[in-house]
């Protein structure tokens, strides 16, 4: 199961904006965004547990 997430995290650091590098203030973020970083923020849990 641990493979299937870091395949996912590789794609979402391929096809997905990194607000960090854009310097997103996230109190500015559309909804999106905030789906968007969520949504990377669970994968990359999932990796690292």
């Amino acid at each position: 199961m641990k493979a299937f997430f870091k395949i996912i995290a590789k794609l979402n650091k391929l096809l997905l904006p990194s607000y960090t590098k854009k310097q997103l203030d996230l109190a500015k973020a559309s909804k999106m965004q905030l789906a968007i970083i969520g949504w990377r923020y669970f994968i990359t849990k999932k990796v690292l547990d």
